[in-house]
C-alpha cells in the first residue's frame, strides 16, 4: 500500500484529500497543518510515496517545505504534489522548477485528483 501525507492548514482540505487518497488505496500515514510540522513528522515516518502541499499556510509555506524536501537525499524519490488555490502561471512554474511532481489548482473535483495521481504513476489508470 502506497503511503501518503497531507499537508494543509484547511482540516477539512485534509478530511477531503484523506477520503480521496484511502479511496484510491493510499495508507494516509501522517497530516500537518503547516510545512514545518510536516518535516518533523516525515523525519520521523521515514519514505513517504506521495505528500500532497498546499502553498499558503503559515509558519513554513508549502513552496519551502518542497525545497526542504528536494534537499533531502533521502526523500528523492517522494511525489510531491502542490494542491492549492495558487492560480499565478509564474508561481506554478516556481513549484515545478523547486521539484514538484503536479500541481492541482483548488477547488477541484476528485475525479481530477485522481487523473494527476494516474499521470504520476501512483494508480494502475484501469478505472480512471
Amino acid at each position: 500500500m502506497m503511503r501518503a501525507m497531507i499537508v494543509d492548514d484547511s482540516r477539512a482540505m485534509r478530511s477531503l484529500l484523506r477520503k480521496i487518497l484511502q479511496e484510491n488505496g493510499f495508507e494516509v500515514v501522517g497530516e500537518a497543518e503547516n510545512g514545518r510540522d510536516a518535516l518533523e513528522q516525515l523525519k520521523k515516518l521515514g519514505f513517504v510515496d506521495l505528500t500532497l502541499l498546499d502553498w499558503n499556510m503559515p509558519i513554513m509555506n508549502g513552496y519551502e517545505l518542497l525545497c526542504e524536501v528536494r534537499k533531502n537525499p533521502e526523500w528523492k524519490d517522494m511525489r510531491v504534489m502542490l494542491v492549492t488555490t495558487e492560480t499565478e502561471a509564474s508561481q506554478i512554474l516556481r513549484a515545478l522548477d523547486a521539484g514538484a511532481d503536479e500541481y492541482l489548482i483548488k477547488p477541484f473535483v476528485k475525479e481530477a485528483l485522481r487523473e494527476k495521481l494516474n499521470v504520476m504513476g501512483l494508480l494502475d489508470g484501469a478505472d480512471v
